[in-house]
């Protein structure tokens, strides 16, 4: 009788211990059902239109992670979960206007539709080492958007003030009104993808997004830098002006940071070019003009110019970060030959490459 007992209170803890395992794992698996329902609510109750797009071959994985990344979804990790359970990863290739008051599947839904692909959209490619003004025209060619509303809106100090609470990168340096436009030097080349009706605000903080990338990228290295970011970024379009070849950018950077040490004027004709705008027409221009006065032209002031005289690319940032020492205190570009530029220790070597190559 007593083993009776002790094999139903075994029974019993038995089922009790099963009860309360099937008890938990129901907890768990309400609490997973809640999560993923959660995961994949709007991350807003506002409507606000975004751009987004997909590159040709991009993987499921790296557009997920980029819609949580850009605040559009609430979790890649529960959405891959949808994807597999509701067939969903069949994305299409293209630039797609979405909303932040739509749910996961709304998105995925949309986003697997080739016909919601914009059509009306515009492919831009802008070069490195392009000025503000020629970029405006491009877009203007290609958008609703006019060449004189963006240089309006870089120059626009309320709307740049807005920017620079926006972008750590970007401080009060570019509200100098002695700068032909406010927001040189950090309007990105690359291809971009417009809306043909993107306002001119729309364009410009796509722009600034991508340079804020390549800033994310050296943040450390700019923090580290003896110079400003705003003076790393003048540097940086000197140095794109300068070298048409990504190895030349690193010694040309170095030669720069060899005068500026030690207090030697720069002397960079491109810094004419900038200054003659308008009147420059061929880089024998500024050969001939080093007596312009301008607040940009590095032969008749010390140091950096004013400001940026173009748009740099990567390279051309990091040359600026990271110079390649060297002893050479002068360089020239071949403009009349290949671009090949030639390095000098001394101005009698300096003067004797400017009789060989520049003298025509």
């Amino acid at each position: 009788m007593k083993k009776l007992k002790e094999q139903i209170m075994s029974m019993k803890r038995i089922y009790l211990v099963l009860a309360g395992a099937v008890i938990v794992l129901l907890i768990a698996c309400i609490t997973i059902v809640l999560l993923y329902q959660n995961a994949l609510r709007p991350v807003s109750s506002k409507s606000k239109e975004v751009q987004f797009e997909i590159k040709e071959a991009e993987t499921m994985d790296s557009v997920l992670t980029r819609l949580e990344e850009e605040g559009i979804i609430k979790s890649a990790a529960f959405a891959k979960w949808y994807v597999k359970f509701h067939d969903a990863g069949h994305i299409k290739a293209g630039t797609f206007v979405l909303d932040t008051s739509w749910d996961t599947a709304e998105v995925l839904a949309y986003l697997n539709d080739a016909n919601a692909a914009l059509a009306k959209q515009a492919t831009i490619t802008l070069p490195e080492g392009i000025w503000a003004k020629e970029i405006a025209a491009k877009i203007s060619e290609e958008t609703s958007v006019s060449k004189e509303e963006l240089l309006a809106l870089w120059n626009d100090e309320t709307f740049l003030k807005k920017m620079i609470e926006q972008y750590d990168f970007l401080d009060e340096s570019i509200l100098n009104d002695a700068y032909r436009v406010k927001l040189e030097g950090y309007l990105y080349p690359e291809t971009y993808s417009f809306l043909k009706e993107s306002s001119a605000e729309e364009i410009t903080v796509r722009l600034l997004d991508e340079f804020d990338k390549i800033y994310q990228e050296y943040r450390k290295d700019f923090e580290k830098s003896s110079l400003s970011t705003h003076e790393i970024v003048i540097l940086a379009s000197m140095i794109q002006f300068e070298a048409s070849k990504a190895e030349d950018m690193y010694l040309v950077s170095g030669v720069f940071y060899n005068r500026l040490g030690i207090d030697m004027p720069l002397q960079s004709s491109v810094t004419v070019c900038y200054a003659l705008y308008n009147d420059f027409a061929h880089a024998s221009d500024c050969e001939t003009n080093a007596d312009i006065d301008s607040p940009y032209n590095t032969y008749q002031h010390n140091g950096l110019p004013i400001g940026p005289i173009l748009n740099p690319g990567k390279v051309a940032i990091d040359a600026a970060l990271h110079p390649q020492e060297s002893d050479y205190l002068y360089f020239i570009a071949d403009i009349y030959g290949d671009g090949t530029v030639y390095y000098a220790k001394t101005f009698e070597e300096h003067s004797a490459l400017v009789a060989k190559y520049l003298n025509q």
